[in-house]
């Protein structure tokens, strides 16, 4: 029996991603979770396994194209248990009838009847050029639709009107052709991707001097997207603030020999990270998402902690599933084995998905300050950048200290100005004070 193999749910807010490599051939025999196609996300690389034994009859598939969930990569011929007899039976009764001449020229004959199937198969095709043609004639009616007769919620056509997007051009997927979110993100994708390419066809760089090119890679293109959609969609707000971290530094200090006897180091990171789990509890609205279609905003009862990792393949996101239910020793421990998971590229697509809230410190290579974008389904993620000695003002005295500075962007829907100053201002508070709230 001919079966379909679908790309499944590859790990959470991705929908797409793109064949790094087809690991088998028609023809092939597999078995049941044989790897079958490598697909590379924005996360990470994955293979994506045969649900069944069989045969493989057809790959519709090539190395390059991009994937979506759901979509059909291959035909399997899986014969079921009763098959698997009847087919044996078959193969019996043609060994024995390769030894009769008779049959020889049955043969023969039938091969000379299947000549004529290809007159049959070009009266197929004809019917498929007029569903072409009639396709392409709704589409150009699209054009003439009013926006009062498309079926869509007013969240989608809010929506629409943010991402530019004519809702008159676009198909619903929805019950009854009705617009969907999803609709409206695919469609601003590709008149994205459309624009983002015009400059580079227009351009012709070499004029000026010399030039070389480097393809993107596939976590480059998803990332890309990724990105781009969450910039559209989501109406970002950065709060900058800075705070003394003298105090959090002696802290350090002294627990790190304590922290290091655990098999890690202790890291401003891991500390932050800490620091980040307590301000969750104390805000809830930072560890939330949003569903515009429902008109919800959806409060996680779980803290699972983003940190994302400069890679050679590019920024990739490992979490801290549990990061309050754990100690700063435990946090810094896993926190160093998944940074090096990534950077080895063993870590799994569970480690990678599930976040609530990211943490980006590029306080290692330096910068004063900048605006991270907010990792969709997420709604709030913090930027970290170098520590530097400055003279504060401090009890009437100026004093050299430790200060570093903070980014924190977060999707105005949801959060208020005022609440994102609270925030980042508790934070600041528990980094000048640790022995207070850590402890």
């Amino acid at each position: 029996m001919k079966k379909e193999v679908k790309i499944p749910d590859i790990a959470e807010n991705v929908e797409s991603g793109l064949v790094a490599g087809i690991l088998v051939k028609e023809g092939d025999k597999v078995e049941e979770d044989q790897p079958l196609v490598e697909i590379e996300t924005d996360k990470a690389a994955t293979d994506i396994p045969s649900p069944y034994s069989g045969t493989v009859v057809e790959i519709k598939i090539k190395e390059g194209d991009e994937v979506k969930v759901n979509q059909v990569i291959m035909i399997i011929d899986a014969p079921e248990e009763g098959e698997k007899e009847e087919k044996e039976e078959v193969k019996e009764e043609k060994e024995e009838t390769q030894k009769e001449p008779k049959e020889h020229s049955e043969e023969e004959e039938s091969k000379e009847e299947t000549k004529e199937e290809p007159k049959e198969e070009e009266s197929k095709e004809e019917p498929k050029e007029e569903e072409k043609e009639e396709e392409k004639e709704e589409e150009e009616e699209a054009g003439g639709k009013k926006l009062s007769d498309i079926a869509a919620s007013p969240s989608v056509r809010r929506l629409a009107r943010e991402m530019n997007v004519d809702i008159r051009k676009v198909k619903g997927t929805g019950p009854g052709n009705r617009l969907t979110t999803d609709d409206i993100k695919g469609a601003g994708e590709k008149e994205g991707d459309e624009t983002a390419e015009k400059p580079e066809a227009q351009s012709d760089f070499s004029q000026w001097g010399a030039v070389t090119e480097e393809k993107m890679s596939n976590t480059r293109k998803t990332t890309a997207k990724n990105v781009s959609n969450a910039w559209r969609t989501i109406p970002h707000v950065t709060q900058f603030d800075e705070a003394d971290m003298t105090e959090l530094d002696k802290f350090m200090e002294e627990i790190k020999e304590k922290i290091s006897k655990k098999g890690a180091k202790l890291t401003v990171t891991a500390v932050l990270l800490k620091i980040i789990t307590l301000a969750l509890q104390k805000f809830p609205q930072f560890n939330a998402s949003l569903d515009m279609d429902a008109g919800k905003i959806i409060y996680k009862h779980y803290l699972n902690i983003g940190v994302a990792v400069d890679t050679s393949r590019g920024l990739l996101v490992p979490v801290i599933k549990d990061a309050d239910k754990k100690s700063l020793a435990e946090i810094s421990v896993e926190l160093a084995e998944l940074a090096q998971k990534v950077r080895d590229k063993k870590v799994s697509l569970d480690e990678l998905q599930g976040g609530t809230f990211t943490i980006s410190n590029l306080g290692g290579i330096g910068g004063t300050a900048f605006t991270p974008i907010v990792y969709s389904p997420q709604v709030a993620i913090l930027g970290v950048s170098k520590a530097a000695y400055k003279k504060i003002y401090v009890k009437g005295k100026f004093k050299k200290r430790l200060v570093i500075p903070l980014s924190l962007s977060y999707d105005h829907r949801v959060i208020d100005g005022a609440d994102g100053a609270r925030f980042l201002r508790w934070i600041c508070d528990v980094i000048e004070n640790p022995y207070a709230v850590i402890l």
